[in-house]
Protein backbone atom coordinates (compact mmCIF):
# COMPACT_ATOMS: atom_id res chain seq x y z
CA UNK A 1 0.00 0.00 0.00
CA UNK A 2 1.20 2.94 -0.71
CA UNK A 3 2.20 6.08 1.76
CA UNK A 4 3.57 9.91 0.71
CA UNK A 5 5.12 10.71 -2.35
CA UNK A 6 8.31 10.73 -0.87
CA UNK A 7 7.73 6.99 0.31
CA UNK A 8 6.74 6.22 -3.34
CA UNK A 9 9.91 8.18 -4.43
CA UNK A 10 12.64 6.38 -2.25
CA UNK A 11 11.41 3.43 -4.10
CA UNK A 12 12.73 4.33 -7.41
CA UNK A 13 10.45 4.21 -10.38
CA UNK A 14 11.19 0.80 -11.61
CA UNK A 15 9.76 -0.99 -8.59
CA UNK A 16 6.27 1.13 -9.21
CA UNK A 17 6.16 0.49 -12.24
CA UNK A 18 6.28 -2.98 -12.11
CA UNK A 19 3.93 -3.39 -9.33
CA UNK A 20 1.40 -1.50 -11.69
CA UNK A 21 2.24 -3.84 -14.70
CA UNK A 22 1.30 -6.54 -12.68
CA UNK A 23 -1.89 -5.24 -11.05
CA UNK A 24 -2.81 -4.62 -14.60
CA UNK A 25 -2.07 -8.04 -15.71
CA UNK A 26 0.29 -7.10 -18.62
CA UNK A 27 3.25 -8.90 -19.60
CA UNK A 28 6.83 -6.66 -20.39
CA UNK A 29 6.09 -8.00 -24.19
CA UNK A 30 2.72 -6.19 -23.98
CA UNK A 31 3.79 -3.18 -22.51
CA UNK A 32 6.72 -2.70 -24.77
CA UNK A 33 4.23 -3.43 -27.96
CA UNK A 34 1.94 -0.96 -26.62
CA UNK A 35 4.51 1.56 -25.60
CA UNK A 36 6.46 1.56 -29.02
CA UNK A 37 9.29 0.42 -26.62
CA UNK A 38 11.36 -3.06 -26.39
CA UNK A 39 11.01 -5.53 -23.28
CA UNK A 40 14.35 -5.81 -23.10
CA UNK A 41 14.00 -1.44 -21.96
CA UNK A 42 11.16 -2.51 -20.23
CA UNK A 43 13.18 -5.11 -18.22
CA UNK A 44 15.98 -2.55 -17.50
CA UNK A 45 14.09 -0.05 -16.39
CA UNK A 46 12.40 -2.24 -13.76
CA UNK A 47 15.34 -3.37 -12.38
CA UNK A 48 16.82 0.07 -11.99
CA UNK A 49 19.61 -0.65 -15.25
CA UNK A 50 17.75 2.42 -17.28
CA UNK A 51 16.20 5.33 -16.30
CA UNK A 52 13.68 6.31 -18.19
CA UNK A 53 13.00 9.41 -20.01
CA UNK A 54 10.46 11.65 -18.48
CA UNK A 55 8.07 11.03 -21.88
CA UNK A 56 8.74 7.01 -21.72
CA UNK A 57 7.05 7.17 -17.80
CA UNK A 58 4.17 9.39 -18.79
CA UNK A 59 4.03 6.89 -21.87
CA UNK A 60 3.63 3.81 -19.48
CA UNK A 61 1.81 5.52 -17.04
CA UNK A 62 -0.85 5.92 -20.19
CA UNK A 63 -1.14 2.28 -21.15
CA UNK A 64 -1.27 0.14 -17.93
CA UNK A 65 -4.03 3.25 -16.96
CA UNK A 66 -1.93 4.91 -14.16
CA UNK A 67 -4.64 7.37 -11.92
CA UNK A 68 -3.67 10.71 -12.55
CA UNK A 69 -2.14 11.31 -8.87
CA UNK A 70 0.14 8.33 -8.75
CA UNK A 71 1.58 9.71 -12.34
CA UNK A 72 2.64 12.32 -10.25
CA UNK A 73 4.22 10.05 -7.64
CA UNK A 74 6.34 8.01 -10.89
CA UNK A 75 7.58 11.17 -12.25
CA UNK A 76 8.74 11.74 -9.08
CA UNK A 77 10.44 8.42 -8.56
CA UNK A 78 12.27 9.01 -12.12
CA UNK A 79 13.84 12.10 -10.57
CA UNK A 80 11.27 14.21 -12.59
CA UNK A 81 9.02 17.26 -11.48
CA UNK A 82 5.13 16.42 -10.96
CA UNK A 83 3.58 16.99 -14.20
CA UNK A 84 -0.15 17.37 -13.19
CA UNK A 85 -1.08 20.12 -10.90
CA UNK A 86 -3.39 19.82 -7.65
CA UNK A 87 -5.31 22.79 -7.69
CA UNK A 88 -7.93 23.26 -4.74
CA UNK A 89 -11.37 23.64 -5.85
CA UNK A 90 -12.16 26.53 -4.33
CA UNK A 91 -9.16 28.26 -6.30
CA UNK A 92 -10.24 30.57 -9.28
CA UNK A 93 -8.81 28.66 -11.84
CA UNK A 94 -11.65 26.22 -11.36
CA UNK A 95 -13.82 28.45 -11.32
CA UNK A 96 -15.60 27.18 -14.77
CA UNK A 97 -15.48 23.75 -13.16
CA UNK A 98 -17.24 24.35 -9.95
CA UNK A 99 -19.77 26.36 -11.37
CA UNK A 100 -20.31 23.67 -14.40
CA UNK A 101 -20.65 20.80 -11.80
CA UNK A 102 -23.26 22.96 -9.67
CA UNK A 103 -25.69 23.50 -12.35
CA UNK A 104 -25.23 20.33 -13.46
CA UNK A 105 -26.33 19.45 -10.12
CA UNK A 106 -28.92 21.73 -9.74
CA UNK A 107 -30.66 20.90 -13.02
CA UNK A 108 -30.96 17.15 -12.32
CA UNK A 109 -33.56 18.72 -9.99
CA UNK A 110 -35.72 17.01 -8.48
CA UNK A 111 -33.28 14.11 -8.55
CA UNK A 112 -30.92 13.48 -6.58
CA UNK A 113 -27.27 14.25 -7.43
CA UNK A 114 -24.11 15.42 -5.99
CA UNK A 115 -20.41 15.62 -5.90
CA UNK A 116 -17.65 13.84 -4.68
CA UNK A 117 -13.79 13.59 -4.24
CA UNK A 118 -11.51 10.45 -4.30
CA UNK A 119 -12.32 9.87 -0.61
CA UNK A 120 -16.18 9.59 -0.97
CA UNK A 121 -16.20 13.67 0.58
CA UNK A 122 -19.39 15.34 -0.35
CA UNK A 123 -17.89 18.38 -2.50
CA UNK A 124 -21.34 19.84 -3.09
CA UNK A 125 -25.26 18.74 -3.36
CA UNK A 126 -28.52 19.60 -4.60
CA UNK A 127 -32.05 19.78 -2.60
CA UNK A 128 -33.19 15.83 -4.09
CA UNK A 129 -29.81 15.13 -1.76
CA UNK A 130 -30.71 16.93 0.90
CA UNK A 131 -34.62 15.23 1.15
CA UNK A 132 -33.02 11.61 1.67
CA UNK A 133 -31.33 13.28 4.98
CA UNK A 134 -33.72 14.72 6.72
CA UNK A 135 -33.40 13.40 10.01
CA UNK A 136 -29.82 12.21 10.09
CA UNK A 137 -27.59 13.15 13.51
CA UNK A 138 -25.87 15.96 13.42
CA UNK A 139 -22.82 14.31 14.59
CA UNK A 140 -22.87 12.24 10.95
CA UNK A 141 -23.22 15.99 9.20
CA UNK A 142 -20.58 17.57 10.15
CA UNK A 143 -18.14 18.47 7.54
CA UNK A 144 -15.76 16.82 5.94
CA UNK A 145 -19.53 15.05 5.12
CA UNK A 146 -18.41 11.51 3.74
CA UNK A 147 -21.26 9.66 1.53
CA UNK A 148 -19.90 5.78 2.14
CA UNK A 149 -20.50 7.00 6.59
CA UNK A 150 -23.75 8.66 5.82
CA UNK A 151 -24.83 5.62 3.73
CA UNK A 152 -23.54 2.65 5.94
CA UNK A 153 -23.74 4.08 9.15
CA UNK A 154 -26.56 2.21 11.70
CA UNK A 155 -27.50 5.64 12.47
CA UNK A 156 -27.17 7.06 9.04
CA UNK A 157 -29.09 6.23 6.29
CA UNK A 158 -28.31 2.52 6.63
CA UNK A 159 -31.99 1.62 8.38
CA UNK A 160 -33.97 3.35 6.03
CA UNK A 161 -31.99 1.59 2.82
CA UNK A 162 -34.70 -1.28 2.50
CA UNK A 163 -32.59 -3.50 0.26
CA UNK A 164 -29.08 -2.76 2.65
CA UNK A 165 -27.46 -6.19 2.09
CA UNK A 166 -27.63 -5.75 -1.50
CA UNK A 167 -27.06 -2.08 -2.11
CA UNK A 168 -23.89 -2.46 0.88
CA UNK A 169 -22.00 -5.02 -1.20
CA UNK A 170 -22.30 -2.50 -3.81
CA UNK A 171 -20.88 -0.28 -2.33
CA UNK A 172 -17.55 -2.31 -0.93
CA UNK A 173 -17.39 -3.69 -3.99
CA UNK A 174 -17.11 -0.33 -5.50
CA UNK A 175 -14.66 0.32 -2.76
CA UNK A 176 -12.72 -2.33 -3.38
CA UNK A 177 -12.37 -1.32 -7.24
CA UNK A 178 -10.89 1.73 -6.36
CA UNK A 179 -8.33 0.42 -3.83
CA UNK A 180 -7.29 -1.74 -6.95
CA UNK A 181 -7.00 1.02 -8.90
CA UNK A 182 -5.74 3.84 -6.32
CA UNK A 183 -3.67 1.91 -3.94
CA UNK A 184 -4.57 4.02 -1.24
CA UNK A 185 -4.09 3.94 2.13
CA UNK A 186 -6.95 6.75 3.64
CA UNK A 187 -9.44 5.39 1.42
CA UNK A 188 -8.06 1.12 2.53
CA UNK A 189 -8.53 2.76 6.16
CA UNK A 190 -12.20 4.25 5.13
CA UNK A 191 -13.45 1.16 3.31
CA UNK A 192 -12.44 -0.92 6.93
CA UNK A 193 -14.63 1.45 8.80
CA UNK A 194 -17.53 1.58 7.07
CA UNK A 195 -17.42 -2.56 6.29
CA UNK A 196 -17.05 -2.63 10.55
CA UNK A 197 -20.18 -0.96 10.71
CA UNK A 198 -23.30 -3.65 12.06
CA UNK A 199 -26.36 -4.22 9.56
CA UNK A 200 -29.38 -3.09 10.78
CA UNK A 201 -31.71 -5.84 10.12
CA UNK A 202 -33.94 -3.35 7.68
CA UNK A 203 -33.63 -5.35 4.45
CA UNK A 204 -37.40 -5.62 3.20
CA UNK A 205 -36.63 -5.49 -0.36
CA UNK A 206 -39.94 -3.81 -2.54
CA UNK A 207 -40.83 -6.24 -5.78
CA UNK A 208 -38.94 -4.59 -8.86
CA UNK A 209 -40.49 -2.46 -11.68
CA UNK A 210 -38.93 -3.92 -15.32
CA UNK A 211 -37.46 -0.92 -15.34
CA UNK A 212 -34.94 -1.86 -12.62
CA UNK A 213 -33.88 -4.82 -13.67
CA UNK A 214 -31.35 -3.33 -15.67
CA UNK A 215 -29.36 -2.24 -12.76
CA UNK A 216 -29.42 -2.41 -8.68
CA UNK A 217 -31.45 0.03 -7.60
CA UNK A 218 -31.23 1.61 -4.12
CA UNK A 219 -34.87 1.58 -1.99
CA UNK A 220 -35.02 4.34 0.59
CA UNK A 221 -37.65 5.01 2.83
CA UNK A 222 -38.94 8.66 2.86
CA UNK A 223 -42.01 9.48 4.77
CA UNK A 224 -43.72 6.49 4.86
CA UNK A 225 -43.06 5.76 1.38
CA UNK A 226 -40.25 3.41 -0.86
CA UNK A 227 -38.66 5.15 -3.45
CA UNK A 228 -36.41 3.87 -5.80
CA UNK A 229 -32.76 4.91 -6.97
CA UNK A 230 -30.74 3.82 -10.06
CA UNK A 231 -26.90 5.69 -9.52
CA UNK A 232 -24.75 6.38 -12.38
CA UNK A 233 -20.94 8.08 -11.82
CA UNK A 234 -19.71 10.52 -14.11
CA UNK A 235 -15.77 11.37 -14.12
CA UNK A 236 -14.10 13.84 -16.39
CA UNK A 237 -12.27 12.89 -19.61
CA UNK A 238 -8.61 13.09 -20.03
CA UNK A 239 -8.22 15.77 -17.01
CA UNK A 240 -5.01 17.40 -16.87
CA UNK A 241 -5.35 18.37 -13.03
CA UNK A 242 -5.20 15.85 -10.15
CA UNK A 243 -7.92 17.55 -8.61
CA UNK A 244 -10.53 16.99 -11.75
CA UNK A 245 -9.19 13.87 -12.27
CA UNK A 246 -10.64 12.53 -8.96
CA UNK A 247 -14.14 14.49 -9.01
CA UNK A 248 -17.14 12.61 -9.47
CA UNK A 249 -21.21 13.09 -10.21
CA UNK A 250 -23.08 10.74 -9.02
CA UNK A 251 -26.91 10.83 -10.50
CA UNK A 252 -29.60 9.12 -8.76
CA UNK A 253 -32.68 8.45 -11.68
CA UNK A 254 -35.66 7.07 -10.63
CA UNK A 255 -35.99 3.23 -10.74
CA UNK A 256 -40.11 3.50 -11.38
CA UNK A 257 -42.81 5.86 -12.14
CA UNK A 258 -44.40 5.82 -8.38
CA UNK A 259 -40.86 7.76 -7.39
CA UNK A 260 -40.74 9.87 -10.84
CA UNK A 261 -43.92 11.16 -9.10
CA UNK A 262 -43.44 11.69 -5.85
CA UNK A 263 -40.45 13.74 -6.33
CA UNK A 264 -42.04 16.18 -9.12
CA UNK A 265 -44.89 16.53 -6.33
CA UNK A 266 -42.76 17.18 -3.69
CA UNK A 267 -40.18 19.76 -5.41
CA UNK A 268 -42.75 21.45 -7.11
Amino acid sequence: MTTTAADKADKGVGPLLRAWREQRRVSQLELALRADSSARHISFVETGRSRPSEEMVLRLAEHLDVPVRERNALLLAAGYAPHYAETPLDDPALDAVRAGVERLIQGYEPYPALVLDAMYNVLAANRGILMLLDGIPESLLEPPLNAMRLTLHPEGMAPRIRNLREWRGHLLAQMERQIALHRSRPLRELYEEVAAYPVPDTDRGEPLEEAAYFALPMQIEHEGRVLSFISSISTFNTPMDVTVAELAIETFLPADPATVKYLQALMS
